[in-house]
């Protein structure tokens, strides 16, 4: 198996979304493939789901539904005792999601399509310990999830909004890691999983 499960992320099992959509069961399934073998195993899977989809609508559709997850999950550090440092990058990083969850609406609208609706999401942080881990790790799992979409994508427009939105994700994600005291760019290159390896490891959680 890949080296990737040396960075298992049993922090996702903690996250609930409600609402089942194509387009919520992909990031339902995506954050359990992130808590079972880890975040990096979550580009594979979505490149597997999004080769059966039905075009660039429901590839934006999936992004706009994990934008919505970190959008609502930003906010909520309002509720949250955090520093004043940790609440006003969460609040930045809240305005960075709501602007791209309307550039991602505008999208599916000018591709024809109908906006995925917003799931109702619960993420079991109590902390900022557990709200700084939860968001480095959510950060990860949507540059993969990005990464993994985008060979899909056909439109070239779509493409270039995907992956400017992907680079703010990763800074999101090096800013937190940061605030953790870790290093901001571990590695050279990211790690991935084989689709194989990843249907093995969420083998035993499918039960329907």
């Amino acid at each position: 198996m890949s080296n990737t499960h040396n960075a298992l992320a049993p922090e996702l099992f903690s996250v609930e979304v409600h609402g089942m959509t194509r387009s919520s069961f992909i990031l339902k399934s995506a954050l359990t493939i992130g808590a079972t073998a880890g975040a990096a195993a979550v580009g594979p899977f979505v490149s597997s789901a999004m080769a059966q989809s039905d075009g660039d609508i429901e590839i934006v559709n999936f992004a706009l539904t994990l934008e919505y997850l970190e959008t609502r999950f930003y906010k909520e550090a309002a509720s949250l005792n955090l520093s004043k440092k940790v609440k006003d990058l969460a609040k930045e990083f809240a305005e960075n999601e709501q602007e791209h969850v309307n550039a991602l609406r505008g999208a599916v609208k000018q591709l024809g399509g109908k906006p995925a609706a917003k799931p109702k999401f619960e993420f079991g942080v109590t902390d900022e310990k557990s709200f700084l881990k939860l968001a480095q790790t959510l950060e990860d799992t949507g540059v993969y999830a990005y990464n993994g979409a985008g060979p899909m994508i056909k439109s070239t427009d779509i493409l270039a909004a995907a992956g400017s939105i992907v680079q703010i994700e990763a800074r999101h994600a090096a800013a937190i890691r940061l605030m953790r005291d870790e290093a901001p760019a571990p590695d050279a290159f990211d790690k991935t999983m084989t689709v194989d390896e990843v249907l093995a490891a969420v083998k035993p959680l499918i039960v329907s």
